[in-house]
C-alpha cells in the first residue's frame, strides 16, 4: 500500500478504535490534513469501530479489517466485521442518550457513508479532506 492509503487487521476488542484512532491521526497528519478534518475522522473511525465490535461479529481471525485511503481529495474510511444481515439505519436520539447513536454521529459527521454486505458487514464513510 502507498503512502496514501492503509489497510490493518486488529483484533475484535473494544481497545481496537484506540489503536486505530492513533495509526489514522498519523497517516492524516503525515498527509497533511487539517485538524478540523482529523478530528471528524477520528470521529467516525470511533463509531464505526464501536458499532463493528459491540453489533458485529469477528472475522474468522478474531479481526475486524479497517482500511483508510486519500483518493481526490476524499478521505475513504472502511471498517469490515464478519457479521452479516442485519439492519443498518441512524436512528434519532437526543442528548440523553446513552447508546445507538453511532451511524447518526457517522452520518452527520461524514460527507457520505453507506453499507457493503457482500463479504460480512463493511461500513464505509467519506469525508473531504478540503476543509
Amino acid at each position: 500500500m502507498s503512502a496514501t492509503q492503509a489497510r490493518w487487521q486488529l483484533p475484535f476488542e473494544p481497545a481496537t478504535a484506540s489503536i486505530a484512532r492513533t495509526k489514522l491521526a498519523s497517516f492524516l497528519t503525515l498527509n497533511g490534513a487539517s485538524s478540523s478534518v482529523i478530528d471528524d475522522a477520528l470521529i467516525v473511525l470511533s463509531e464505526m469501530v464501536a458499532n463493528a465490535v459491540c453489533h458485529g461479529d469477528p472475522g474468522q481471525d478474531n479481526s475486524i479489517e479497517i482500511t483508510w485511503a486519500i483518493t481526490k481529495g476524499l478521505l475513504e474510511i472502511s471498517v469490515r466485521d464478519g457479521g452479516e444481515g442485519a439492519s443498518l439505519k441512524p436512528i434519532d436520539f437526543d442528548e440523553d442518550s446513552l447508546s445507538g447513536r453511532g451511524l447518526s454521529i457517522i452520518a452527520r459527521v461524514a460527507d457520505r457513508w453507506w453499507v457493503d454486505m457482500t463479504q460480512g458487514t463493511r461500513v464505509n464513510a467519506e469525508l473531504s479532506v478540503q476543509r
